[in-house]
């Protein structure tokens, strides 16, 4: 147990590197990635600007551990969602409702990451647009297929397309109310009902 426990310099290092990254995304939230200098960023989180650089190589790495670690932390609360239930529709009703909270509550972040990849230098984009790739495809490949692959294997579902298409699809609807509300929040309400989103696949558009 003791030998697992962190040090004082080794616990001030984390701290150190939080706070950092804590006022970078708030400067980047508030002004873009492009608008905001190291040096503002230190003045934020009061240390000197060479401690940044103990950290992160430059703006374009701070940024990039910034956006991973960010992911990372969205696609998790994702994954815990989806596992909180053995019932593959209330699964489904678990991803959506997941994603619309991380939107929800993180719209600096998504709103950042999306501006700013868009029309970002190359070395931003660098290396971060595969590692968030792979991230996202790991959630729809490895969590939300496979809900639909068990769904068919219950008779749940019928296999209208593979796993893999309709995890795809989900998470398509999914964005596309999302980003209308992100965008026009007050011409797209929020869906709070996950329902809305899921009867698109369940009950599809023909009458019967």
């Amino acid at each position: 147990m003791q030998k697992n426990r962190l040090s004082r310099r080794e616990r001030e290092r984390l701290n150190q590197r939080r706070e950092i990254l804590d006022a970078a995304l708030f400067l980047f939230s508030k002004k873009g990635y492009h608008n905001v200098s190291m040096h503002e960023i230190a003045k934020k989180a009061e240390f000197a600007v060479g401690t940044l650089y103990k950290f992160f190589k430059n703006k374009e790495d701070l940024y990039s551990s910034l956006i991973v670690e960010q992911s990372d932390k969205f696609h998790n609360a994702i994954i815990a969602a989806v596992r909180g239930s053995e019932n593959e529709v209330e699964q489904l009703r678990n991803y959506v409702r997941a994603k619309s909270m991380v939107f929800r509550d993180n719209v600096d972040v998504i709103r950042l990451y999306f501006t700013e990849t868009r029309g970002a230098s190359f070395n931003v984009r660098t290396g971060l647009d595969k590692s968030i790739r792979q991230r996202y495809n790991n959630v729809l490949l490895n969590v939300l297929a496979p809900v639909f692959e068990r769904g068919m294997k219950k008779k749940l579902f019928n296999r209208i397309a593979e796993p893999y298409q309709l995890a795809v699809a989900l998470d398509s609807f999914c964005n596309a109310f999302l980003f209308l509300w992100l965008e026009e929040p007050d011409q797209n309400p929020y869906i709070e009902d996950p329902d809305i989103i899921l009867n698109i696949l369940f009950q599809g558009l023909m009458a019967s």
